[in-house]
């Protein structure tokens, strides 16, 4: 059973700053992407940044430049450090990994339950 745990989500004011993580437990081959999501109320959920077992990341235009991804690959865990936080910020972030269970299994996406960022102006 893979499990992807966030925590670090909360409130914040507008120009605050917040920093996510999720872990990876349980039993599985190799992780290779990681990245966040977010999903504001009555919205589509969007990326947010996606990171490599590499290093090489990816971000929505939106978030370059404030929002800065990292991995710990030893820890299974992967970042999200937020600067400059706005109001439109505001959504459920969630945390996903493109993992392989085994050598011979093909690699399957896999989410975390959320975390609640609420930016006040």
């Amino acid at each position: 059973q893979v499990q992807l745990v966030e925590s670090g989500g909360g409130l914040v004011q507008a120009g605050g700053s917040l920093r996510l993580s999720c872990a990876a437990s349980g039993s599985f081959f190799t992780i290779n992407t990681m990245g966040w999501y977010q999903q504001a109320p009555g919205k589509q959920r969007e990326l947010v940044a996606t990171i490599t077992s590499g290093g090489s990341t990816n971000y929505a235009d939106s978030r370059r430049g404030r929002f800065t991804i990292s991995r710990d690959n030893a820890k299974n865990t992967v970042y999200l450090q937020m600067n400059s936080l706005k109001p439109e910020d505001t959504a459920v972030y969630y945390c996903s990994a493109t993992i392989r269970r085994t050598m011979w299994s093909p690699p399957r996406d896999f989410w975390g339950q959320g975390t609640q960022v609420t930016v006040s102006s």
